[in-house]
């Protein structure tokens, strides 16, 4: 059994070191608890240990590869964001963990970390705390789902999940086409989609 929370560890460690946009680390907490009936605070654990790793390991490398990709005036704007984080105060670690709350993919946070080249230790202990919860509620919902999958199948295409879908993804598309330093530095909203090299 202990083998399966290996499995665990390493599934997430692999899709939360992944650059850009991979999948969420708490899916494979899910397949692995429904799948061989897992313990799901082990699952929790073993997971979310991992999936911090990863994180780290990913802002180390991300800047390497992301100068191939992203034009080097939206590099310059990322840093901008990532160097917002560079502080200790309780307002950096309030972000990180109510950002890590929102269902949100947390690449682009650790993007930013990385090519500002900032201390990714210093956010990482706020990282854990939103990311313990976050996936707590999702592996708990997991294991709802599983075990009433018939009545959750009829709502599957609600309103609700269609809109939730479309606003993660605008999300993601805002934090990557706004021009963040004309925005924090002089009030001026500006979209540029003109990012990739």
């Amino acid at each position: 059994m202990f083998v399966y929370y290996v499995f665990v560890f390493f599934a997430a460690l692999i899709v939360d070191t992944i650059p850009f946009f991979g999948p969420p680390a708490w899916t494979v907490m899910v397949f692995f608890q429904m799948k061989y009936n897992l313990n799901i605070w082990g699952v929790l654990v073993a997971g979310v240990v991992s999936s911090t790793i990863g994180r780290y390991i990913l802002s180390k490398y991300i800047y390497l590869l992301s100068s191939k990709f992203i034009t080097a005036q939206k590099l310059e704007d990322i840093s901008y964001i990532g160097e917002k984080l560079k502080g200790r105060g309780w307002a950096v670690q309030f972000f990180v963990v109510l950002y890590t709350l929102m269902p949100l993919p947390s690449t682009p946070l650790f993007t930013a970390v990385g090519i500002a080249k900032i201390r990714t230790m210093n956010i990482l202990p706020a990282f854990f705390i939103g990311k313990f919860t976050s996936d707590m509620v999702m592996v708990l919902s997991g294991d709802y789902l599983a075990r009433n999958a018939t009545q959750v199948a009829e709502g599957m295409l609600s309103w609700k999940s269609i809109s939730g879908t479309i606003l993660g993804i605008a999300i993601i598309l805002v934090f990557l086409f706004i021009d963040w330093r004309l925005l924090l530095q002089q009030k001026k909203f500006r979209l540029k989609f003109n990012i990739w090299k």
